[in-house]
């Protein structure tokens, strides 16, 4: 009789690191396609974690054109770059994000701390070809664009984290990731006033994404991604505020926050009744024996 075996949970999926290789893609553009969605991921069962089985590796591996196919949809470039995708100067092409026309997908610090905005290439062309954006591309931007612009309007950090939002709560698995996807985009001052409970806001602080890492811990790299991952128009803040509110109000109603539970003070010892003289314990040691003596 063959005796048929079930292989392992880690042997039917991989780390992200050894998908990536198989998947013929550098480390950013993995994540930057698991984050869009296209490949898709599954819980690590093991030690928290997610991974990417087997089956994902060997879809993504029989579509037509790949690797090109997948490379080509994560492909990311910054202004420069763009600028020559649309074909416009790249001093065009900024005043189009700033106003937010076309939205960045990520973005790192180069050595001098300055932000660097990278786009989705696909969607920079999608844009340009639009025959309704021929205006915005040659033509003379429009006044309204323009006092915005004057303004110092720059849309970028703002659209960068509807959009990061989007990729957290895509990987949410239930109302507490989901609470704690909208908590990483506002200030803890925000969040202590909605979950007023500490225990609650301890368990939520659980389930909050870290923002990108850009430096040590209390870096000036460090704070200046902080800023751009932190919500600070009022607009954006309040229905931040009003998503995590009703997010919370579900993830109570699922599954409260854990509380320690109450010790229970130790049984006070009873103390012995007084007993009879003609009954007590005899008294150990000479003393006692002089006495017993007496008696």
């Amino acid at each position: 009789m063959t005796r048929s075996t079930v292989a392992p949970p880690h042997a039917q999926s991989c780390a992200y690191s050894r998908a990536a290789r198989e998947l013929s893609l550098k480390r950013s553009q993995f994540d930057l396609a698991v984050n869009l969605g296209r490949i898709r991921t599954v819980p690590d069962e093991g030690g928290g974690g997610r991974r990417v089985a087997r089956t994902e590796i060997e879809r993504l591996r029989a579509e037509p054109g790949f690797p090109d196919t997948l490379t080509k949809s994560v492909h990311a470039v910054g202004t420069t770059e763009g600028a020559a995708v649309m074909q416009v100067p790249p001093s065009r092409f900024t005043r189009l994000a700033k106003l937010g026309l076309v939205v960045p997908v990520s973005f790192y610090l180069n050595r001098y701390r300055a932000v660097v905005w990278l786009y989705l290439a696909d969607e920079l062309r999608q844009f340009a070809a639009d025959k309704d954006n021929v205006t915005l591309l040659t033509g003379r931007t429009p006044e309204g664009m323009r006092d915005q612009l004057a303004a110092g309007v720059d849309l970028r950090p703002r659209n960068w984290r509807g959009r990061h939002l989007g990729f957290l709560l895509r990987q949410a698995e239930g109302p507490w990731q989901r609470a704690g996807a909208l908590a990483a985009l506002l200030d803890p001052v925000h969040v202590a006033q909605i979950a007023r409970d500490p225990y609650e806001r301890s368990h939520l602080n659980r389930f909050r994404p870290a923002p990108p890492a850009h430096g040590a811990p209390g870096s000036p790299a460090a704070h200046l991604v902080e800023r751009i991952t932190t919500a600070d128009d009022p607009d954006e803040i309040a229905w931040l505020r009003s998503d995590l509110t009703h997010a919370l109000q579900e993830a109570r109603g699922r599954q409260p926050a854990p509380r320690p539970t109450a010790k229970q003070a130790p049984p006070r010892p009873v103390a012995e009744p007084e007993r009879p003289a003609s009954i007590r314990r005899p008294r150990r040691g000479l003393l006692g024996w002089l006495r017993r003596r007496s008696v």
